[in-house]
């Protein structure tokens, strides 16, 4: 299983989703495109794998390699690639189909539940999640659900939480994140000043510590929504 995997900053890699893919054998080409290193021809691999970042899917002017990526992303997913986009993965994959990313009402930051629709009980991805799965949040940006696309999961401030297309998913919130790979996030400035402006001033050291208090059960979630994915999806 050849798997591409989009990075668009260095504290933003898969997590427990590459151990997921490490276990299973996978060989993995990761590209971080903000450092300017080219994106493959998507045609040479099994599935792709988009994380996160601190852009917006809409800074092409500032960042014209965007503009490539959700072009190669469109081909992909159309062409029926997998593909597992998280939160600026999810908006890239949803902009590449044609749909509107832009700022949501206020930013959706901290650990909070989303509840899986009807159809993603019905869905082989999501069937198994609990309820109220809670997540980690840490956004400004939505988007409108792609023509064709099946909404999977949905929070009060969001309702387009995750969604598939084909053989694409696209998941808005983190569920791959260790609170070593947190702790590399609270060193982004970036990062920081977005966390503060929401949860106000001096709000990072506990909101850092709940990550720490909920990652084991944010982690096994996340394993087991990816593995489902690999299953049904990829193999």
């Amino acid at each position: 299983m050849r798997v591409l995997v989009l990075q668009h900053i260095a504290c933003e890699p898969p997590g427990v989703y590459e151990d997921v893919l490490l276990e299973r054998g996978a060989s993995i080409h990761r590209v971080e495109l903000d450092e300017g290193e080219p994106l493959p021809d998507w045609r040479g691999f099994d599935a792709i794998v988009a994380m996160g970042g601190p852009m917006s899917a809409t800074d092409d002017a500032a960042l014209p390699w965007l503009t490539a990526e959700k072009r190669a992303i469109g081909e992909a997913v159309r062409a029926g690639t997998p593909y597992w986009g998280v939160c600026l993965g999810v908006q890239l994959l949803a902009a590449s189909l044609g749909a509107r990313v832009y700022p949501g009402a206020v930013p959706e930051v901290g650990l909070l539940p989303v509840e899986i629709t009807a159809e993603g009980r019905a869905d082989p991805v999501f069937s198994d999640a609990p309820d109220d799965l809670v997540t980690l949040q840490w956004h400004g940006d939505t988007f409108d659900l792609p023509e064709g696309a099946v909404r999977l999961a949905g929070s009060p401030a969001y309702p387009n939480q995750a969604f598939r297309f084909g053989a694409a998913y696209g998941v808005q919130f983190h569920l791959e994140v260790s609170p070593e790979m947190a702790r590399e996030w609270a060193d982004v400035p970036a990062y920081i000043a977005s966390l503060e402006q929401t949860l106000g001033p001096g709000s990072a050291a506990d909101f850092m510590r709940g990550i720490e208090e909920r990652s084991g059960e944010m982690l096994a979630h996340g394993r087991s929504l990816f593995e489902r994915w690999i299953d049904a999806a990829v193999a």
